[in-house]
């Protein structure tokens, strides 16, 4: 399951009837200069014998630094471009972004150069309203963001969706 799966958490903040979902810009030199349709959910893989939603805490706490709460509300999968279906859980829950600390990967760069470099996994996480959710997020994943949007609307908790 681990290489056609991935377990996230879609961290929200509600201010005055307005949500604001935390998304993180990935790491690395390829992302460097990308912002728009370039943000995601904290997600990674897992293995067959960890439990999606543990995943999911563990890949939260390992991109970001910060342990999540609970309360999880479960959004139904979505599949990306790839092929790949991503397992998802929203929480309430607030962080100071300037903190964020990201564990990191190795790779060759610059490209045939025979050196390594060390990059965080984000470089970046930001709370975000709706309207520029929507035009950060990878278009794949903005579903996880309007199921929240439905469901807290349903629990009365949104005023404009």
């Amino acid at each position: 399951m681990a290489k056609t799966s991935s377990a996230g958490l879609l961290m929200f903040r509600s201010l005055n009837g307005q949500i604001e979902v935390l998304l993180v810009h990935p790491g690395g030199p390829f992302w460097k200069n990308k912002d728009i349709g370039a943000w995601s959910i904290p997600k990674g893989e897992f293995t067959d014998d960890e439990e999606p939603l543990d995943a999911a805490r563990r890949e939260f706490e390992e991109e970001t630094g910060f342990k999540p709460g609970g309360g999880y509300l479960p959004l139904q999968p979505i599949k990306l471009k790839s092929g790949k279906k991503v397992l998802a859980w929203a929480f309430e829950g607030d962080c100071d972004t300037a903190c964020i600390k990201s564990n990191t990967f190795t790779m060759e760069w610059p490209p045939r150069s025979g050196r390594q470099a060390e990059f965080p996994e984000i470089d970046r996480a930001e709370f975000f309203e709706q309207d520029a959710a929507r035009r950060k997020i990878k278009s794949t994943q903005w579903d996880l963001v309007a199921q929240l949007e439905k469901l807290l609307q349903h629990q009365g908790r949104l005023t404009n969706g």
